[in-house]
């Protein structure tokens, strides 16, 4: 299965690290608006964040492409199934869910839609298989597993920081010396973009309305200002090194 043209739709921290990923194996368009011509052979967008721009950005990709091209939607705020609703032709849609620094596995978890044409799914193996990573096919449900579990660590990581149960550098320490995780859950999500959780969180709270999927009022304080890490020097870390002092200087 050869793969000649890749457009990849969104401008967050995912998009640039998939369009550099696939730049070695195919000809990459990394856009954030308007679209293509119809001779691509896939489109993966990447938008997680706000709902009605990702709705937005799906009707203008299946506009712009032919009916049988495969798309690739990032459903980590939303089910593929819902994505797949937004499209005429929607048994072509596949989900997948990882964060930024996905080239430090080799695992990209994958869902299928109610709607789907399941052939979609070799065709979703070969894409990423390009850029080294496997597909693990899992149910069609918000966060997926890994990007799910660890967003809950996050959140209440941000709980406890919030709660002074102690400082950002010692709970991630905690975290790294405890259980031996390569990063603390402050940095991690420092390190991935924390609008990424906060889309995971958001979406599984309104799916499932349990209380324990309630993003922290800190997590969505740091994105309403645009404190979400990743390209960004401001995050956790910022905001509880910052002087209320010098705030008034």
């Amino acid at each position: 299965m050869t793969f000649k043209t890749v457009v990849i739709v969104g401008d967050n921290l995912l998009a640039k690290e998939l369009s550099r990923s696939f730049q070695e194996n195919a000809e990459v368009h990394l856009v954030d608006s308007r679209l293509m011509n119809e001779q691509v052979d896939v489109v993966i967008e990447t938008t997680n964040l706000d709902k009605e721009e990702k709705k937005r950005r799906i009707g203008e990709i299946e506009a712009s492409v032919s009916p049988t091209t495969l798309i690739l939607s990032t459903t980590l705020g939303v089910t593929a199934t819902e994505v797949a609703s937004w499209l005429t032709y929607p048994e072509r849609v596949v989900g997948f869910g990882t964060f930024a620094n996905f080239k430090e596995g080799s695992l990209i978890e994958v869902a299928l839609p109610l709607q789907a044409d399941p052939s979609y799914v070799q065709t979703a193996a070969g894409i990423f298989s390009l850029i080294d990573q496997d597909i693990e096919l899992v149910e069609d449900e918000v966060g997926f597993v890994f990007p799910r579990i660890l967003s809950m660590i996050v959140n209440e990581a941000a709980y406890a920081l919030t709660e002074q149960t102690a400082e950002a550098k010692s709970i991630d320490i905690a975290m790294k010396k405890g259980t031996n995780y390569p990063m603390g859950p402050l940095e991690w999500a420092e390190k991935i973009g924390l609008d990424d959780i906060y889309a995971v969180l958001s979406g599984l709270y309104r799916e499932l309305g349990e209380e324990r999927y309630r993003p922290a009022p800190l997590i969505r304080k740091l994105v309403y200002a645009g404190w979400i890490g990743g390209d960004t020097d401001k995050c956790f870390y910022h905001y509880q090194n910052r002087s209320n002092k010098e705030l008034l200087i």
